[in-house]
Parts: structure tokens; sequence; C-alpha cells
């Protein structure tokens, strides 16, 4: 989850290659397979679960405090449950895909994301039973997650230039209306103007022609319904 252990990890990699025990392309179905969770925990901490080595990053996964907290972990990662470790990983892969993790790069395993990555569905305990078990069901294939767009017709201006911190209803047909497009995240419709919205704002200006001052006003309004897609 951070540059760390750099060698350590790489002779962890170069042992799966050599003894040939992991598969470490992604299943290409429903959720990583058996094979890529197993090789990421070897490479991230040897795949034990109760690790500390003091750095700031706990058990199998390595999780850091704030990313454990995000997917819903309580206390620290490694005093957690194998079970639960395994829960809050497929969690946070369905939120974020491959991305948190270093050992999941190209430089180490090249583990590739499926169509659940980054899907924003929130997995069940049974979903995530199979990771630290290789004889558990592995899970279905699933069509992939279609996130809420939002009116398809543009909805009325609200008559109000909203900026960073705002928090507005009208601010959600905006936030949906995004996830027509190529974002790197999906939005929940939250209502509330903050990072990724101004992202989007200043993506949907500069696509238009816009000033791109970040304030969401009738014509960036306009532009997301009726302009060119943002980039």
């Amino acid at each position: 989850m951070s540059t760390r252990r750099v060698v350590a990890r790489a002779v962890a990699v170069a042992a799966l290659v050599i003894t040939a025990q992991l598969t470490v392309i992604g299943s290409g179905t429903a959720d990583p397979s058996y094979d890529d969770w197993a090789a990421l925990r070897m490479c991230e901490s040897s795949d034990r679960y109760d690790i500390n080595t003091g750095n700031g990053y706990f058990g199998a996964y390595q999780f850091d405090l704030p990313t454990w907290r995000s997917v819903g972990g309580k206390g620290r990662p490694d005093r957690a449950s194998p079970a639960e470790q395994d829960y809050r990983a497929l969690y946070l892969y369905r939120m974020r895909g491959w991305q948190p993790w270093e050992c999941a790069n190209e430089h180490f395993l090249d583990l590739q994301e499926d169509a659940d990555a980054r899907s924003g569905v929130v997995p069940s305990y049974e979903d995530s039973a199979y990771i630290g078990d290789p004889n558990a069901p592995q899970p279905e294939p699933r069509p992939p997650y279609e996130p809420d767009t939002g009116p398809d017709t543009m909805p009325p201006w609200p008559g109000v230039v909203y900026t960073y911190g705002d928090c507005a209803t009208a601010l959600r047909d905006f936030q949906l209306r995004m996830n027509a497009y190529d974002f790197p995240y999906t939005f929940s419709g939250s209502g509330c103007y903050y990072d990724q919205t101004e992202e989007a704002v200043l993506a949907v200006q500069r696509a238009n022609g816009i000033n791109d001052s970040g304030k969401l006003g009738p014509e960036t309004w306009r532009a997301a319904w009726e302009g060119n897609p943002p980039n």
C-alpha cells in the first residue's frame, strides 16, 4: 500500500515464479481467484494475518488504518480474524480494484482486474469465503455492475452556483450524471461537493471550453447533459 520492503517483496515474487505454485492471472469472471489473493498475501505479508512490523501497515493485506476503516474495519487489521481480513480485502477490491496494493502492480505480480473491480458492490461474507480457503466455492460470474447515471434528460437548472463544500439535492443529479462517463471512480450521489465532484466539474468545463473555475454554474450544468463528454 506504499513503497516499502521492496527487496523483500522482490524476493517473495521471485520465489513464487520459481516454484510455480501459484497462478497470478486474473479470473476474468467475478472477483479474483484464490490463487491471486494467495499470491498477493505472500508478497505483501508472507501470508501472515497477524503481522505487525511497526510501519503502520497491518495483517495479511497490509492495510493502513484509514484504508481499513474506509471499508468498515474495526480495531486493528492484524487483530481481526483471517475471515474478516479476507472480507475487507474483497470489499476494498470492489471499491478500488488492485490499486491500493503495491504488490499487485506490473512490477510485482501484475494482477489483472475483472468486472468486479471498482464496481462499488459491497460483498457479503459468503462472497469472500473462498479467498482464504481454496476448497470454498468460487464466486459465480456476475454481470458488470451498472452504476446509477441519474436522469437522462437535463433537469431544470436549480438557480444556484455550487462551489466546494456545498451540499444540495440538485448536486446529486449532477454527480449521478457523471457516472455516464469514463471516470476512474463511481459517484454515490451524496449531494455534497467535494474533491471528486470538483474534478468532474473541471473536466466538464475543460471539455466544453468553459472557464475552468470549478464552480458548477448554468453552463457547466447544461454541458453535463448536452455538451461534449468530459475526458
